[in-house]
């Protein structure tokens, strides 16, 4: 008896606790990291024009460039530590091209959303609602971005609701002007907007004076980024030809061998982010993203 009022009292006690030992909204670490993971290729993938790709088909094409990768540098070398590097380069393949993807349409949309700005202030200046200005944009906006304004024409004429179709054309842009743009409509929207041409005409000079520069100052590095990539490249492709011959081969399956192409391909990496660092101008954040 003394032993059921002991688990009892225990039971109890470890009830009254629960709350603070394990809060609802706690998730376990793991969870949480999966889900860190998850929100990071998702921004990757808007960023790079694939907003409705779900997450997990990055992690499948991942591993699948990473075996295709290890079984073709298997198939020409034969060293089982240039098949670790190819692995490891073929897993990191598809993130590297979303994030060149992703700084490209940046890059080329720079320089249209000025033009999207004048559209606005023209239809607003007009007597056009916010609704109406934004739907005009699927015919009347520049070629690249009229896809995403024609989604955000449907679901405006589906829902009728233009903070849900405003996010929605927010996440497919996937843009940080886009982001500054969709926030200030829905700012106007829900609080009046009797500055809103004003401030999208000083968002569109601010861009332009920004895409200027940034072209002046890309052009003259441009170099930079080519002399990392033949950096990077040259020893590699110099190792593949010395080991299409036996000594070749003999000398880098040695543990001092093996040694040589990890501590290589460690160098590559840090001396290839480097270089890429010094030429690269910083992107500016998604903070409403």
């Amino acid at each position: 008896m003394t032993l059921v009022w002991g688990v009892t009292l225990a039971a109890g006690i470890l009830l009254v606790l629960s709350p603070w030992l394990w809060p609802a909204g706690r998730s376990r670490p793991e969870t949480a990291a999966a889900d860190r993971s998850q929100g990071a290729i998702a921004r990757l993938l808007q960023g790079a024009g694939y907003a409705h790709a779900p997450a997990a088909r990055v992690i499948v094409v991942s591993i699948g460039a990473g075996l295709l990768a290890a079984a073709l540098a298997w198939l020409i070398t034969a060293l089982p530590a240039v098949v670790i590097v190819a692995a490891a380069v073929g897993v990191a393949g598809p993130t590297v091209w979303l994030r060149s993807r992703a700084r490209r349409l940046r890059k080329s949309r720079r320089a249209l959303w000025p033009d999207v700005c004048d559209l606005l202030i023209a239809s607003v200046r007009s007597g056009m609602s916010l609704p109406d200005a934004v739907g005009t944009l699927a015919t009347s906006a520049p070629a690249p971005l009229r896809p995403a304004f024609v989604g955000f024409a449907g679901d405006m004429a589906a829902s009728g609701h233009f903070d849900a179709s405003a996010l929605r054309l927010k996440a497919q842009l996937g843009d940080p002007v886009a982001d500054r743009i969709v926030e200030t409509l829905r700012m106007a929207r829900q609080v009046g907007g009797t500055e809103l041409t004003s401030v999208l005409r000083a968002l569109s000079a601010s861009v332009r004076a920004d895409t200027n520069l940034r072209a002046e100052v890309e052009s003259r590095q441009s170099w930079i980024r080519g002399a990392a990539v033949l950096g990077v490249v040259a020893p590699w492709v110099v190792l593949i030809l010395l080991a299409t011959r036996p000594e070749g081969v003999a000398a880098y399956t040695s543990p001092q061998g093996v040694l040589v192409i990890l501590g290589g391909a460690a160098v590559s990496i840090v001396a290839y982010r480097l270089m890429l660092r010094v030429g690269r101008l910083s992107e500016p954040r998604r903070w409403f993203g």
